[in-house]
């Protein structure tokens, strides 16, 4: 379920870095507005991020199996304000799957600390997603709206399949995380 996570985590720069040329060839006349349509199909059923409100992402933390933190990608590789880049939180539905995954630079944290990272993200007007990737949630990032690749997917390049509001994301989460505990105990 979560083998995907292993690659995109370990991968991360690359992956932004890929998305986001891609991103820019839609501003190429002719070939534009194909790649627009094949990236808002990407991320309908690949890779998307929700926008969440500050009490969801409460929620999804404690709703979650296991936490740790780890700087944010996108702040990192674009780096273009001076918020904190150590605020990204992944989410994974049980310990082994979030060890499994996880790279060096990130750390196992406890729920106390995740409320403390939203807390600041909130108070700094950081916008809070979800990631989901090929089906597994992976993490909320707290990004700025000038760093954030999934906003500027959005805004800047038509992309709007890429970041959603999603009404119903903790009861998803909720199911995702209670569907990954069942299917383990099954096998």
């Amino acid at each position: 379920m979560h083998h995907t996570l292993r690659f995109y985590n370990a991968n991360r720069p690359l992956v932004l870095r890929f998305y986001m040329f891609g991103a820019r060839c839609t501003k190429i006349p002719l070939i534009g507005g194909l790649v627009r349509k094949i990236a808002n199909t990407f991320a309908k059923g690949e890779h998307r991020a929700y926008l969440l409100t500050y009490e969801e992402a409460l929620e999804l933390a404690a709703t979650a199996k296991a936490i740790a933190s780890t700087e944010c990608t996108c702040r990192t590789l674009y780096h273009k304000c001076d918020n904190p880049r150590d605020n990204e939180i992944l989410l994974s539905p049980s310990r082994h799957a979030l060890l499994e995954t996880m790279t060096e630079e990130a750390k196992e944290i406890n729920l106390e600390r995740a409320r403390e990272i939203l807390t600041d993200s909130k108070r700094r007007g950081l916008v809070l997603t979800i990631i989901k990737c090929r089906g597994d949630f992976y993490s909320i990032c707290s990004c700025c709206t000038c760093c954030c690749v999934p906003l500027r997917f959005s805004k800047k390049y038509n992309i709007g399949d890429a970041v959603q509001r999603h009404k119903d994301i903790v009861k998803e989460f909720r199911d995702y995380v209670n569907n990954y505990h069942d299917h383990t105990h099954e096998e």
